[in-house]
């Protein structure tokens, strides 16, 4: 949705834009050419980092490419000296880089690792979470974070399974999946799916401070610059949704929210690129005094 996010930032103006999720480099590649005077791309994945210095090389110190969490935004600022900035851009999508990369665990196209982690250079795998918590963890987990209505069946087999052999491999566990969940007929989804959104999420606490970043980063917004939020599922645009709104200023907050309803991709780019069918975008502008 590159279109509709050059068009709430309005890098032409110029200034100083924080892409928060800077993944391979594409929007920041936009907004750099759009005009933006210096973008500052966070990312806590390494690979996607390595691919985005490779996209990016031509613009010098127009950007910075930093590994850090979204969520660390303040620090990230504050060790530079910056106050507030022009504008921010928060894609919460997995890249299709990661879905495909061989050995991250992310999808079961393919027999990988169980790890399952953004950043490879700290944290618990998804094997590691599935070794040590209990049954109803896990089906709570499953229940929460993937909506999956046979959450409980799941998380038996998948301890059971353990119990028989060390669960370490992404065909281990969609195979697991598999055959817990009834067969009514044809669907248009594979059973392991909602399951492997799921552990993703765990793993990488997805769903963990999304409101207090963008608390933070409303508190750094120059007045009259905006900030942009990509959600890809119904639990992170509802937090997005109701921060927004929390943030409003008839509630004392310093954002106005100028999208009244989530804008979705049009049919050409679903054409181009069908996983962005579940895209949600959220732009609020900051109307401090």
């Amino acid at each position: 949705m590159t279109r509709e996010v050059l068009a709430f930032l309005q890098p032409e103006k110029g200034g100083l834009f924080i892409d928060c999720t800077v993944g391979m480099g594409g929007h920041t590649l936009a907004l750099l050419e759009a005009g933006a005077t210096k973008v500052i791309g966070l990312d806590r994945d390494p690979a996607a980092l390595r691919i985005a210095a490779e996209t990016l090389s031509g613009y010098g110190d127009r950007v910075e490419l930093v590994h850090s969490d979204y969520r660390a935004i303040a620090s990230v600022l504050e060790a530079r000296g910056i106050d507030r900035v022009d504008g921010t851009l928060t894609d919460m999508g997995m890249s299709s880089y990661q879905l495909e990369a061989e050995g991250r665990g992310f999808s079961f196209q393919r027999d990988d690792p169980l790890d399952m982690r953004m950043d490879t250079t700290s944290g618990v795998t998804a094997a590691d979470l599935l070794r040590s918590a209990d049954e109803p963890e896990i089906a709570d987990a499953i229940y929460q974070y993937g909506e999956e209505r046979f959450s409980r069946r799941i998380a038996r087999a998948i301890v059971q399974a353990r119990e028989m052999a060390p669960l370490e491999t992404t065909a281990q566990l969609a195979a697991i999946v598999r055959r817990a969940i009834p067969r009514h007929g044809f669907s248009r989804i594979d059973p392991a799916t909602r399951t492997f959104q799921a552990l993703r999420i765990w793993v990488n606490r997805e769903l963990e401070g999304i409101d207090a970043f963008l608390k933070t980063v409303a508190q750094h917004l120059k007045t009259g610059a905006r900030l942009v939020a990509m959600t890809f599922h119904s639990l992170e645009d509802r937090i997005v949704k109701h921060t927004l709104r929390a943030l409003a200023p008839r509630d004392g907050g310093p954002l106005r929210i100028i999208t009244k309803k989530p804008i979705t991709p049009q049919p050409d780019e679903l054409e181009r690129n069908p996983r962005s069918r579940s895209a949600k975008l959220r732009a609020a502008e900051c109307v401090r005094v």
